[in-house]
């Protein structure tokens, strides 16, 4: 295996997260972009679950995004500059990862959630959206002046939650929408939302490095 081999799905948030870790840490990979609806035997034969993003490298096969993001960071020796206060962004992200996306979820396919009102997913997501507003008034992102894994890691989610209705987030959170366009108008988000065919076991191997020079100066 001359490359990683990373399987993903251009829009999930999930994935979103760890190609931004890996554009970050400068990663050459072989992508295999694929459709939810029709995943391929090959991913389901190194991950029986069958989600995406899954990294298999040389020796190991990672299963979960934030597995892949420190991966991706240790391996390039730039863990430590996006892991400042450490405790603090693996607090934020689980709550991401378990609660905010919970109500995220029953807000954004609302038709299918009817158990609860549009309006009680809204507001429950809404309250962990407020612990981030109050951390923005203070810094440009979530931890300090500088982007760090929690802001890659629940941006794409916040992203999610926005576009249900934008006019309603920006007016309700003005800190953490600038904090969100900023990112959305970043190098760092668009080396990694280029569209790319979907792989299929025929596909040539599509050889990829996300990094863009000085994005980091510029977000």
């Amino acid at each position: 295996m001359k490359y990683p081999v990373l399987y993903s799905f251009r829009r999930w948030p999930f994935a979103i997260r760890a190609r931004m870790a890996l554009s970050i840490a400068r990663i050459t990979i072989e992508l295999r972009e694929i459709l939810l609806k029709d995943r391929p035997t090959s991913l389901f034969e190194i991950s029986p679950k069958g989600t995406v993003p899954v990294l298999r490298t040389a020796d190991k096969t990672f299963e979960e995004s934030m597995d892949i993001i420190y991966w991706a960071l240790d391996h390039s020796n730039k863990l430590e500059v996006f892991f400042d206060n450490k405790e603090t962004q693996k607090k934020l992200i689980k709550q991401n990862d378990n609660e905010f996306k919970k109500w995220l979820d029953r807000y954004k396919y609302h038709s299918r959630n009817k158990q609860y009102s549009i309006e009680e997913c809204k507001n429950n997501a809404g309250q962990i959206i407020d612990k981030y507003e109050k951390k923005l008034t203070k810094s440009k992102y979530l931890i300090n002046n500088r982007i760090q894994i929690s802001d890659i890691s629940i941006f794409p989610f916040i992203r999610q939650f926005a576009f249900v209705d934008m006019e309603y987030f920006n007016m309700s959170y003005p800190k953490t929408s600038v904090w969100l366009h900023g990112i959305i108008a970043s190098k760092l988000f668009k080396s990694v939302m280029s569209k790319y065919e979907v792989w299929t076991p025929s596909s040539k191997p599509h050889i990829i490095n996300f990094a863009i020079d000085n994005w980091i100066k510029k977000i």
